[in-house]
């Protein structure tokens, strides 16, 4: 603030005043105000710079399963709700960690399944629980369910667990965890799902799907320790296309399809397939 001296004018002469006297009180308190300003200034930007951190701090201190599928305005992803791995029996270790050689998921496979999205209506016949070998291997092509039907038989399979949902945009999603009792069966049986046949994609497909085209995710959205493998029914294709994944997680295979009428959309099948695998990772 500028201070501004005023003198009085009189008809009469005076006697000259001290000179001076009037700026040497003005200039010390104008100092003092300035630099009052910039000291609260200094203050402001030092509390918004602190806040700022804590929250990239905090941001980026949250670990993986405590990151929420939130969407990204405008780019195609659905807003998930945050996850986080379900409790361990006491004294049992994560799939990839030290002392789990087997690589096994010790936690309730039900409780492994991804959460539907906001705004998507559940799909009654799955729910979130166990299903029969039969409700899974309907996924399939007719020609493709006696050999996958005896594979599954002649292995360790433990459970099915299910879940499935619709959302506004007219997709329709399922994910089918099946457990077995070792790497090893679960690993067989996702060989012989994605058996090939010839240059023309698995022998396997979807129940309608009759040309595959394999498809990569980036490298950024992997997850360590497990295995996706991505397809998309090719043109030409009927009303609806559909898009698929099986994700290989130690004891545990997941399969992931979508469908949607026109076209499955590429980028909530990505964010729905990268957060299961993240969830059995």
């Amino acid at each position: 603030m500028t201070v501004t001296v005023t003198e009085t004018v009189t008809e009469q002469p005076a006697e000259p005043e001290a000179p001076a006297s009037r700026p040497e009180v003005s200039a010390p308190r104008r100092t003092r105000r300035v630099l009052w300003a910039v000291a609260r200034w200094t203050a402001a930007v030092v509390v918004c710079g602190g806040v700022g951190a804590g929250t990239a701090m905090g941001i980026t201190a949250l670990d993986r399963n405590e990151v929420p599928g939130l969407a990204t305005e405008n780019d195609g992803r659905w807003e998930y709700p945050a996850l986080r791995l379900p409790a361990l029996p006491a004294d049992r270790p994560r799939p990839f960690t030290e002392g789990n050689d087997g690589e096994i998921h010790y936690a309730d496979v039900r409780e492994l399944l991804l959460p539907a999205p906001a705004g998507a209506t559940p799909d009654p016949k799955l729910t979130g629980g166990f299903v029969s070998t039969d409700t899974y291997l309907s996924l399939y092509a007719k020609e493709s369910r006696d050999d996958l039907r005896k594979s599954l038989a002649d292995s360790t399979l433990r459970h099915i667990a299910a879940c499935g949902w619709t959302t506004p945009d007219g997709t329709r999603t399922s994910i089918h965890l099946l457990r077995f009792s070792s790497v090893a069966y679960a690993e067989s049986f996702k060989d012989l799902a994605l058996e090939a046949d010839g240059a023309d994609g698995p022998k396997a497909l979807p129940d309608g799907v009759d040309g595959v085209v394999p498809e990569t995710f980036a490298d950024d959205i992997e997850v360590p320790e497990t295995s996706a493998y991505t397809f998309r029914e090719k043109k030409p294709y009927g009303p609806d296309q559909v898009r698929w994944a099986y994700v290989q997680a130690g004891d545990t295979l997941a399969l992931i399809t979508q469908t949607r009428e026109g076209e499955a959309l590429a980028v909530p099948f990505q964010q729905t397939v990268t957060l299961q695998n993240q969830l059995l990772g």
